[in-house]
């Protein structure tokens, strides 16, 4: 190949990476739309995403697999959890995880409460966007335990220098006048037997129990199925009656139950007060 042949050559191969370059980025604009679910953005999802940016929340989290990766991805946080999870969460974030077993800090924001509902509307029309299966994988924060549970109410009130070391800055052990998601969320990790030993929160990862991501949903769909056998009538009932009597319905299958009786602990209907399974009842709900 000469030098003419060459440059023709390069020119060529310009041209049409240019060309193909060009009709991409037009297709991706004609889609962008219908992706991005555009007809939703309502005013309440744009004040979401300045709330987003005037607390800089990129810096730690991501979306569409962008941003600092420091905390959890959220795009598709509003899939995975409720919106009055999300709510009791950034009330104070504080009650639900501590520094020492996550190993990172959210901040408390003080949102006001127009702010935390636009940042869930933003967050919710984020999950609907058609990402096509991008970012892979979600970051996930795992954690075993929360401090300050098995504490007396007047350890609660005026906790020692011991009791909230394990805390953020400035926290203090959950109390009873906490949040139910908050106390419900210290339970699962708290409870003997912790329910977090057995059950995951996370899509897709089954241990010695079935995940517990999307468990709200899918109690509403057994619920309303002939195949259930229980006696709740909602899926807060049916969370109920799985915690305080596992084998009032047994999922079929070979892995979680034997001859009618599920491989679920039967003690929590002690362990636990009705209150209390309330609030358990109220964390688990938030899972969608």
């Amino acid at each position: 190949m000469n030098k003419r042949q060459s440059r023709v050559f390069a020119i060529a191969c310009t041209a049409f990476a240019a060309l193909a370059f060009l009709i991409l980025t037009v297709d991706s604009h004609r889609q962008f739309g219908k992706l991005t679910n555009a007809d939703k953005i309502t005013p309440a999802v744009t004040a979401g995403k300045d709330v987003w940016h005037d607390n800089n929340c990129i810096n730690c989290h991501t979306l569409f697999g962008e941003g600092a990766y420091y905390a959890p991805d959220l795009t598709k946080i509003t899939k995975l959890r409720g919106a009055e999870y999300l709510r009791a969460y950034m009330r104070d974030p504080s009650r639900f995880y501590n520094e020492q077993t996550h190993r990172r800090l959210m901040p408390k924001q003080d949102l006001s409460e127009d702010d935390i509902t636009n940042l869930i509307a933003f967050l919710d029309w984020v999950s609907n966007v058609d990402n096509q299966g991008w970012p892979p994988r979600p970051i996930l924060v795992t954690g075993s335990s929360i401090p300050g549970m098995d504490l007396t109410a007047e350890q609660q009130a005026q906790p020692t220098q011991d009791q909230t070391a394990g805390l953020p800055p400035g926290a203090r052990p959950v109390t009873e006048g906490d949040d139910p998601i908050a106390l419900g969320q210290a339970l699962f990790r708290s409870v003997a037997p912790a329910c977090n030993a057995c059950h995951s929160t996370a899509p897709g990862v089954n241990m010695a129990g079935p995940t517990l991501a999307g468990v709200a949903a899918r109690a509403q769909a057994l619920v309303g199925s002939s195949e259930y056998g229980g006696q709740a009538k909602d899926a807060a009932g049916y969370i109920r009656e799985s915690i305080v009597t596992p084998s009032a319905y047994v999922v079929p299958g070979p892995m979680y139950s034997a001859n009618g009786t599920s491989f679920m602990p039967n003690t929590y209907h002690e362990a636990l007060n009705d209150e209390q399974v309330d609030q358990l009842v109220a964390f688990l709900g938030t899972l969608k």
